[in-house]
């Protein structure tokens, strides 16, 4: 059974949720805090981690960057904060989605599948390395090089990077990234922008002059040589 950790100061919420995910078939168990979260995480690795933002101690934002350090698991925050700024720091600081509370406990489990589904699609590229200039894409091995030096990223920023890079020079939608590498129809485009940020930082000498990973006003996004 796939195995969440659930981060959550909220003693009502964390019991009905957890009860929530366990009748959708899933192994839960959960915490009050970031810190014991961490604990948890590393004592028994679980699935994916789900994460409230306003939490005692270290907030969610600190949680999820000491998470991410550790290992490559997905994160989804689960919070009642609903600003801008707030999912975009969430999304900055390692989480791969974001949903607002009050949750509705079949549309998580919905993103929790399609999480689940992404982190264990092996991709079936058309050749083994994909090159931009001197940016080199190994979808098989799972690798991205930049000037030959191993670049880190998350699954999630290396699914974006391989959907764009099967198609050289071709726009992609935000709709259209959310669809093939998030694998929701309907969904918040601002997921797309800060992975596509955070990409930028890792690949790009320029990130306000991107020469790779390029936005087209009002389309979407292109990897180019």
């Amino acid at each position: 059974m796939t195995a969440v950790l659930l981060i959550e100061d909220d003693d009502r919420i964390r019991l009905s949720l957890t009860m929530a995910l366990e009748d959708e078939g899933y192994t839960a168990y959960a915490v009050a805090t970031g810190e014991e979260g961490i604990a948890e995480q590393r004592r028994r690795r679980a699935d994916t981690v789900l994460v409230d933002l306003m939490l005692p101690g270290m907030d969610g934002y600190e949680c999820i960057r000491q998470l991410r350090r550790d290992d490559d698991v997905p994160i989804v925050v689960v919070s009642a904060r609903d600003d801008t700024h707030d999912i975009v720091a969430a999304l900055e600081a390692g989480a791969d989605d974001y949903v607002v509370k009050p949750v509705r406990v079949k549309e998580l489990a919905a993103r929790l599948r399609a999480l689940r589904r992404r982190s264990r699609t092996v991709l079936a590229p058309v050749t083994s390395v994909l090159t931009f200039g001197a940016l080199e894409i190994r979808p098989e091995a799972g690798e991205v090089r930049l000037d030959g030096v191993a670049v880190a990223v998350t699954r999630t920023e290396f699914r974006l990077l391989c959907e764009l890079a099967e198609h050289p020079g071709l726009v992609l939608s935000r709709q259209q990234l959310l669809q093939r590498v998030w694998e929701y129809e309907f969904g918040d485009e601002r997921v797309v922008d800060v992975h596509v940020g955070r990409l930028r930082q890792k690949i790009e000498a320029d990130t306000a002059r991107p020469r790779h990973l390029v936005t087209v006003r009002g389309l979407g996004y292109k990897l180019q040589p």
